[in-house]
């Protein structure tokens, strides 16, 4: 094998594969990066066995072939050389880089243990903007759960439903939903399937390495979603992210959205933000409780303390209904405010023992829900 590229198109592209690597005692060859060369193209190919990514480098192909590296050692190396020119060329069980006066031998391993990364069907695909997806992901992600416990509540459900791609996240305490429009490339099929947070989280990782001075994220535009037995596929200019899908029934999760209330809430989010903020610091240890009280057209946001002391914060609001106030953890709430693209948020809420919803006041592709503190 050898071939050339320039530094900062391999920088790019080892940058996003290595982080795919995975550390695997039985299998040490997973922390090794896949190079393979082709007659008109260079791959770079990671997997932990549960994700794979390819990444579909620039280059000029000399002579065909495949070789591994260990992922750490290569970048590291590659990231300190000169932007110009790399020379790579694998001889017996050694990769040899040249780059103006630098020069190197890496020991690697041979391509035939590397394990396969599975193919998925690309005939029939949907597709959704970058900057959608990667602004609805972020809004919802957080929201996993880390238990071990119920596997299906620990990566985000995917439901392609009517031109649309609604995405869920929960722990059980809280609950974000966000939805993206979305093509398909033939016949729209409504499908229901749960991605993994890794997944979630390493696609996110992946999209934010572009910005929008790339003439390749500008000519991509879009993110290519191909689905077939347990897989799902996210193409990205040139970089294809394939993982397992988690075997699981999603809860309905529609079931915990009230679909009344008895008390309306419009606020100015910023101010909100700081009031919340102002009381979080004097909150019970673990608890993070802070007391939200609607009348008058006032929020009363209170929090106290034996060990610090006490806090109030009154903020005007638009308040219609019933006067309510509910215990509500400041850590949840913020996470729910933070992801609003709104400068006024709207709440609703039945009473203190039941969801408080939180949305945009005019814009409804966002959800999110928090549960109370019980008193």
């Amino acid at each position: 094998m050898k071939l050339i590229s320039v530094q900062e198109n391999l920088k790019k592209g080892l940058s996003i594969v290595s982080h795919g690597t995975g550390k695997n005692i039985n299998l040490p060859i997973l922390n090794n990066i896949l190079i393979k060369a082709h007659k008109n193209s260079v791959e770079l190919i990671s997997t932990n066995l549960e994700i794979g990514i390819i990444h579909k480098l620039r280059g000029k192909v000399e002579e065909e072939g495949e070789f591994t590296v260990d992922a750490k050692i290569i970048t590291d190396y590659v990231n300190l050389l000169p932007s110009e020119n790399v020379e790579i060329e694998s001889i017996n069980e050694e990769l040899i880089i040249e780059c103006e006066n630098y020069k190197t031998k890496i020991r690697g391993e041979s391509a035939k243990e590397f394990p396969l990364i599975p193919t998925v069907d690309q005939s029939n695909y949907y597709s959704c903007s970058v900057t959608d997806l990667k602004k609805a992901l972020n809004s919802v992600v957080f929201a996993v759960s880390n238990s071990e416990n119920r596997i299906e509540l620990s990566g985000v459900f995917f439901d392609f439903n009517d031109e649309r791609l609604i995405m869920v996240a929960t722990d059980s305490y809280r609950l974000a939903e966000r939805y993206v429009n979305v093509k398909a490339s033939g016949d729209f099929i409504d499908q229901k399937l749960i991605v993994p947070a890794r997944t979630v989280q390493e696609l996110l990782r992946i999209l934010s390495s572009y910005n929008s001075e790339d003439l390749a994220f500008e000519q991509a535009g879009a993110v290519h979603i191909s689905i077939s037995d347990n897989q799902i596929l996210f193409t990205i200019d040139s970089v294809d992210l394939v993982s397992r899908l988690i075997n699981g029934q999603y809860p309905d999760y529609k079931q915990i959205i009230p679909d009344k209330s008895k008390t309306e809430v419009v606020a100015n989010k910023s101010e909100l933000l700081r009031a919340v903020k102002a009381a979080a610091i004097f909150s019970k240890i673990g608890i993070n409780d802070i007391n939200l009280e609607f009348k008058n057209n006032k929020i009363i946001i209170s929090a106290s303390s034996g060990q610090s002391g006490e806090s109030r914060v009154d903020m005007e609001a638009e308040i219609t209904g019933i006067d309510n106030e509910v215990a509500i953890n400041f850590r949840y709430l913020l996470d729910g405010l933070n992801n609003i693209d709104s400068d006024r948020v709207k709440m609703k809420m039945v009473s203190g023992n039941t969801p408080c919803i939180l949305t945009s006041e005019k814009e409804d592709s966002y959800l999110y829900v928090v549960m109370p503190i019980r008193q």
